[in-house]
């Protein structure tokens, strides 16, 4: 059978060289073409050495390929992505472009007017674990941000099953690589190292995509979401701390209340591939290179406070991992097929 033939759209941003790298050990699909407007008319392999054993020139535009990855920054997306659904290939685009659903939503948050706002409808919400059937049926997926991926897995099995309260917070913590390779003066080595910021404390881009998402799973609350970003200094990772208070006599109270959250969420994430419950606060060099979200879900007893840890690499599961995830499933493959590795440590 012959192999799907596959396309990057700008492999030479971090998230864009983390799809090759994760495709050439993939089974079922031939990395066919790549672009990067940095590195055109180059071999891949001698721009990025670390992708040596990808036998590819980078080129300006993609040549006709089955599947798109799109991997540009926001607002870039759009063009190209529409080009590659008209020419019949299934895409994941990897940006914010396709995330929201209202246009003015949109507008509000990346400051520019959506060109193609009708395949905003038709774009799925690319949280496998939550949308897996519409994935799987889907032909242009929106691959989630980094940030919200943590937080949603981590809040999804208290709030469809109402025990928190609608006023949620969400704290992370990000490596530097979430930035991206454009060059800012918070980025820089001296800036960031020996150092932690917080910021958009005024509001993220990726704040009404969690809103969006998370609301699906409680329709009849109108929830009010807290997030904050941090930036640390490491290259890869985010840790997620997400607080909600509990709803009264939801849960029991004491060491049972904890018994009973945790039992929810290893029934609500039984048979995932990817989501692991674990037995102790998790830490983010324990996913990294790896596609897995881990979660600690307990209870503060003095408070009656849900506390939920989320850990997950911000490159895999929160980027290049989730849209091979993705097209797995879109095209028929088995969901886990070339990211059943585990987590480089230390």
């Amino acid at each position: 059978m012959a192999k799907v033939k596959v396309g990057i759209i700008n492999v030479t941003g971090y998230i864009g060289m983390e799809v090759a790298r994760l495709l050439y050990q993939h089974p079922k699909v031939e990395l066919a073409t790549v672009t990067g407007r940095s590195a055109k008319g180059q071999k891949l392999g001698e721009f990025l050495p670390h992708l040596s054993g990808i036998d590819l020139t980078v080129k300006a535009d993609l040549d006709k390929v089955d599947f798109v990855f799109s991997a540009l920054p926001h607002g870039e997306n759009v063009a190209p992505v529409v080009a590659a659904l008209e020419k019949g290939a299934k895409t994941v685009d990897l940006s914010g472009d396709f995330r929201l659903k209202d246009a003015a939503e949109y507008r509000k948050w990346y400051k520019i007017a959506h060109s193609a706002p009708d395949y905003l409808k038709e774009a799925v919400y690319g949280l496998t674990e939550l949308n897996r059937e519409q994935v799987a049926k889907a032909r242009l997926v929106a691959n989630p941000g980094c940030y919200p991926t943590g937080a949603i897995l981590a809040l999804a099995p208290a709030l469809k099953e109402g025990l928190i309260e609608p006023d949620i917070i969400f704290d992370s913590k990000s490596g530097v690589s979430g930035a991206g390779r454009t060059l800012t003066l918070n980025t820089h080595y001296a800036e960031a190292a020996e150092n932690v910021s917080a910021y958009a404390l005024d509001g993220h881009r990726h704040l009404p995509e969690m809103v969006q998402e998370l609301q699906k799973l409680a329709p009849k609350s109108k929830l009010s979401v807290t997030f904050l970003p941090h930036l640390i200094p490491m290259t890869r990772g985010i840790l997620t701390s997400c607080y909600a208070a509990l709803k009264a006599g939801k849960v029991s109270e004491g060491d049972k209340g904890k018994q009973e959250i945790r039992k929810l969420y290893q029934d609500f994430y039984h048979g995932e591939p990817f989501v692991r419950v674990v037995s102790v606060p998790p830490q983010t060099k324990q996913t990294w290179g790896s596609n897995l979200c881990l979660l600690y879900p307990t209870v503060d007893i003095r408070t009656n406070r849900l506390i939920v840890i989320a850990c997950i690499d911000n490159l895999v599961k929160g980027g290049a991992g989730q849209a091979i995830q993705n097209m797995n499933l879109m095209l028929g493959f088995p969901e886990t097929m070339g990211l059943d590795m585990l987590a480089v440590y230390p």
